[in-house]
């Protein structure tokens, strides 16, 4: 428990630091006079549906009528895609503008063939003023029924319309719109004078400022997706339930048959009638090969497993309110970090019992594990975003700055985990013992080898997760905001608890056929639902989204691969605890010489 405790003071302290206040609020509280200037800041732009291949504002030849100024970002922002700078708009509180002009500039032929394509595209612009959001597309394509392309007409939208809601002294909310009588042709390759003008009107509510981001979050709270929502969570439920009780009458009742079987060749003294997974009993805790890799695994699992919990737990108390740009990257990073102890400790305890004696190879395994494929994945696609000149290429100073957290924080505390690992100094419980020369595995069918093990496996859990799959990949993949973190819990809830349920029932499936090599067996099966995970990924892609272009098909498939990576890796050892604790019950219940 104080162990416990000092890592959450450490947690809150670091999230505070980083720029992440666990308070339920929107990191701004400014109240304003008439005539102040509220900030506006334009962040970033894109295509529409390749969410992750956004570049800076003005990459575009827009305008300024003064000096354009950076806003300094924290670590999260910055992982984000975040590069806030002024915007060309002047928005003071309560100043009403008709027409106001906020620059002109020609447009030369290159910027005029660079807008065209980027309206073609799709492109939309992203803006912040006062931490509110807002969007709006750059021009629009009319084809007007016309199926050659080259007689398309491009247009751009100079006019912006900003409507802002007040209560009292402090902006609630802001709507802005593109007047579609404010165009500017550029469909031929000729210069262009171009006079950006907005229109601001100012309209007061009674909305109090703590709830001023609530519109951010009704459309995934609307009744239709509620539904959709809990019939995932009822389904889910019925999942469990049934496998829940086909555990409880069928794996219980052979259990119990066996325990009267064995009970009863014990009383005969009559060892050749011994059969199933009694048989195995002097090769069931025989400890596996690559033993080292396996401890590693069980510890970058768990982990994980820590990390999703204080994510959760931050969620559910408010920290990921919509927009708070990017808490839950400073989150994942500063969690991941102090969390590392945990991996170490995990990792060399578990090796220690299984007579490993080679224990700092051991923690340094565990600790590239994970982080490993991750820093190849992102050096690979941080070099593509800086090919493409866009805001995913993290700054030198912010890889710096990640590395410093490495080298300080993740490698110190994974260290020191190993060491009180080693120095546990405690035996694995096995209740039998184990025999000098191994016992050869009778053939197996098909259907009882690993991948089609891994399969069945993998595809219960999956079955329950993967409506809600949907919305997460929406969120995270497209422009729909994911507000509902107690719906998710359940759902992860009953991802963790039917993978043990399923990982154990395979198990015991194993043992029944005298297959004494359970070990990586239930890591692989535990672990088999981020394949699936991943699997779906290609359906996403190719089926429920527009994506395109090889910065975002590469930034999909990488960054998902290490996430379902994860998955495998927590979900794994998930399922080999839960059978290691089966596996002791069922042969602490009976005796074995």
């Amino acid at each position: 428990m104080v162990l416990l405790r000092s890592m959450t003071s450490l947690l809150l302290v670091f999230l505070f630091l980083y720029g992440v206040s666990p308070v339920i609020s929107d990191g701004s509280d400014h109240r304003y006079k008439v005539g102040d200037d509220v900030p506006l800041y334009a962040n970033k732009v894109g295509p529409f549906h390749n969410p992750s291949e956004t570049y800076r504002y003005f990459d575009l030849p827009f305008c300024s009528s003064a000096p354009v100024k950076e806003k300094k970002e924290a670590l999260g922002e910055v992982l984000n895609g975040d590069r806030l700078v002024s915007a060309p708009y002047k928005l003071e509180f309560l100043g009403e503008k008709n027409s106001e002009v906020a620059c002109r500039k020609r447009l030369s032929r290159e910027d005029v063939a660079k807008f065209r394509d980027v309206i073609a595209k799709d492109y939309y612009f992203q803006m912040y003023y006062d931490d509110l959001p807002i969007w709006g597309f750059l021009g629009k394509v009319v084809k007007e029924g016309k199926t050659d392309p080259s007689e398309y007409k491009y247009y751009l939208f100079n006019h912006l319309q900003f409507e802002i809601f007040y209560n009292k002294d402090r902006v609630i909310e802001i709507i802005v719109r593109t007047d579609q009588n404010f165009l500017v042709d550029l469909t031929e390759d000729k210069e262009v004078q171009v006079d950006f003008t907005y229109t601001v009107r100012w309209k007061e509510t009674e909305i109090p400022f703590e709830k001023r981001m609530e519109k951010y979050s009704l459309a995934s709270s609307m009744p239709h997706h509620l539904e959709i929502h809990w019939f995932s969570i009822i389904n889910s439920c019925v999942t469990v339930l049934l496998l829940t009780g086909f555990l409880a009458t069928i794996l219980m009742r052979v259990l119990k048959n066996d325990f009267v079987k064995y009970a009863h060749d014990e009383e005969a003294v009559d060892d050749q009638e011994e059969s199933g997974w009694k048989l195995i009993h002097g090769d069931v805790f025989r400890f596996p090969k690559h033993k080292s890799l396996l401890a590693a695994a069980l510890g970058s699992g768990t982990q994980l497993f820590t990390l999703a919990v204080f994510i959760f737990m931050l969620a559910l108390v408010g920290v990921f309110y919509p927009y708070n740009r990017g808490a839950l990257f400073t989150a994942l990073v500063v969690i991941y970090a102090l969390t590392s102890g945990i991996a170490g400790y995990t990792a060399a305890s578990f090796y220690c019992q299984l007579e490993g004696t080679n224990w700092v190879r051991n923690v340094i395994l565990t600790g590239s594990l994970f982080c490993g494929p991750l820093l190849i994945t992102f050096s690979f696609l941080n070099t593509v975003a800086i090919a493409y000149q866009a805001t995913a290429a993290l700054p030198f100073g912010t890889i710096v700055v990640i590395f410093l957290i490495w080298a300080l924080v993740t490698s110190p505390l994974l260290i020191l985990g190993g060491i009180a690992g080693k120095n546990r100094k405690s035996e694995f419980q096995a209740p039998c013992r184990t025999t000098k020369y191994p016992r050869e595995i009778p053939p197996m069918r098909w259907y009882r080898r690993t991948l089609p093990q891994m399969a069945m496996a993998g595809f219960l859990p999956f079955s329950a997760i993967y409506i809600e799959l949907y919305y997460i990949f929406a969120s995270v993949w497209g422009h729909r905001i994911y507000t509902i973190y107690s719906i998710l819990s359940i759902v992860f809830l009953i991802l963790v608890i039917v993978t043990a349920f399923i990982t154990v029932a395979l198990t015991y499936f194993q043992l029944a056929a005298e297959d004494h090599e359970w070990w990586w067996r239930s890591l692989l099966c535990g672990g088999s639902t981020g394949l699936f995970i991943y699997a779906y990924c290609l359906y996403y892609y190719y089926a429920r989204s527009d994506m395109s272009g090889f910065m975002q098909t590469s930034f999909f498939f990488g960054y998902m691969a290490c996430i379902c990576y994860g998955f495998f890796l927590m979900l794994g050892t998930i399922g080999f605890r839960a059978s290691l604790l089966f596996v002791r019950h069922i042969y602490r219940s009976i005796k074995c010489e």
